[in-house]
């Protein structure tokens, strides 16, 4: 019975990880909590892109996308939407949000 509760459990979580999964295979990444290595391993992100945003994040949170686009130079339009694209949040929200005119304000 013992081996019985442990592969239950063992499916369970394997469960759970698979419904927090994104079907395209994106896991979801919150901007507000996310490390320099986790910002470090997203395509599009480097080393001085992940300082910057940690650098201003220090200040405040980020409210929105709008706000992380007025805030980090070079966080606009194409590299915002690739973010998105790989599962990435802003303040719980995934996008599509387009930050192209939101940073020109």
């Amino acid at each position: 019975m013992k081996a019985w509760a442990s592969w239950r459990s063992l499916l369970c979580a394997v469960g759970l990880v698979l419904m927090a999964a994104r079907p395209d295979g994106a896991c979801a990444l919150e901007l507000n909590k996310a490390n320099q290595a986790q910002l470090e391993q997203l395509d599009g992100l480097g080393v001085a892109m992940a300082e910057r945003i940690l650098a201003e994040r220090a200040k405040a949170p980020f409210r929105d996308w709008e706000d992380l686009a007025r805030r980090v130079k070079g966080m606009r339009g194409a590299r915002s939407e690739q973010l998105q694209r790989q599962g990435v949040t802003v303040n719980g929200v995934a996008g599509p949000v387009s930050t192209t005119h939101a940073a020109k304000r």
